[in-house]
């Protein structure tokens, strides 16, 4: 048999593609990001909410580097880029998926220019790195409440200790 990659595959964008990827995407347009590192049920509620504040949703992945200069810890990220890229890129959710190599998305949201740009509850609207820009232009900055108290790092803890 002769398997084609899964049409979720083409969810995933270079960062010098997006341009062109997000003029057919409907808007209004939401913007998050994050490590994403192992998706948990707090990442994917955060992801359906932000989703249903517009009419499309990219999500835009820290690199392995820039993960590592987080400080989350020497082992992080669990999963290399790639795969984190193909698993958010397989959520219904996601409209288009790319990444950033630099500490911040700041590039990222400039260059597609948001409606309304999201973050979970631990990132108060005025710490979000974009909403000055965001809000400036009209958009919406949304800092949507945990409903499930879940991390990554807990997680792996957790995982350490079995």
């Amino acid at each position: 048999m002769n398997f084609q990659p899964p049409a979720f595959e083409s969810k995933i964008v270079a960062p010098g593609d997006l341009a062109a990827r997000l003029a057919h995407l409907p808007r209004p347009l939401v913007f998050t990001n994050g490590c994403f590192d192992i998706l948990h049920r707090g990442h994917v509620t955060l992801l359906a909410q932000a989703r249903a504040l517009g009419q499309s949703m990219l999500v835009a992945v820290n690199s392995d580097a820039s993960v590592k200069r987080l400080g989350k810890g020497d082992e992080r990220p669990v999963n290399a880029l790639a795969d984190r890229l193909a698993v958010m890129a397989a959520l219904e959710c996601v409209s288009l998926v790319t990444w950033f190599d630099e500490d911040t998305p700041i590039a990222r949201i400039l260059e597609c220019r948001p409606d309304v740009l999201v973050k979970g509850g631990d990132w108060p609207v005025e710490k979000i790195v974009g909403s000055t820009e965001v809000s400036g232009r009209g958009g919406r900055v949304v800092s949507i409440p945990f409903i499930h108290q879940k991390s990554t790092t807990a997680l792996l803890d957790k995982i350490r200790k079995l």
